[in-house]
């Protein structure tokens, strides 16, 4: 039970916020239901665009040829080319550390850059990463994944356009 104080707030407990990825300065729906329960959401602005980021996806795999990976801060929402599981899963620790330190990665499987999407991703051999900025914000990142050494430049630049565009487009 929480205590609500004389300007409004209540605070979430920590193990809630562990458990449910809330950090910082995310954004969260607040809503009421039927019942006058009030319900507490964690928005995700690229999750509202998924059915537009799995178009997006299906674009970036059919002219790479590899796995075209969206994902928000939380969750991949967007798969096409393959590695189906990988929707709506949790991104990694690695992941997220990634993305909250903006960087751009361009790894094989056994470099040190290289960083694991989820635990049963064996056949990737090589990626590239780069994360989805919207007004100054990580708000999620664009991969394109490969079972052999395939990825270079040409795919990280597409990459870099495709999660640049992403943020462009949730600033209209």
């Amino acid at each position: 039970m929480r205590r609500i104080d004389d300007l409004g707030r209540i605070v979430i407990p920590k193990e809630i916020r562990r458990t449910l990825r809330i950090r910082e300065s995310d954004p969260l729906e607040i809503f009421t239901d039927r019942e006058g329960e009030i319900i507490l959401k964690k928005y995700s602005s690229i999750g509202e665009m998924s059915g537009f980021a799995k178009q997006y996806a299906d674009s970036l795999a059919q002219v790479s040829g590899k796995v075209a990976v969206i994902a928000d801060r939380d969750r991949y929402i967007a798969v096409s080319g393959g590695m189906k599981t990988l929707l709506n899963k949790h991104v990694s620790k690695d992941v997220e550390r990634k993305m909250e330190n903006r960087e751009q990665v361009l790894a094989k499987k056994n470099e040190k850059s290289f960083v694991m999407l989820a635990e049963d991703e064996n056949d990737v051999e090589m990626q590239v990463m780069a994360p989805i900025i919207s007004e100054g914000d990580v708000v999620g990142a664009v991969f394109l994944l490969a079972s052999d050494e395939s990825i270079g430049e040409t795919e990280k630049k597409l990459v870099l356009s495709a999660a640049s565009f992403l943020g462009k487009q949730m600033e209209l």
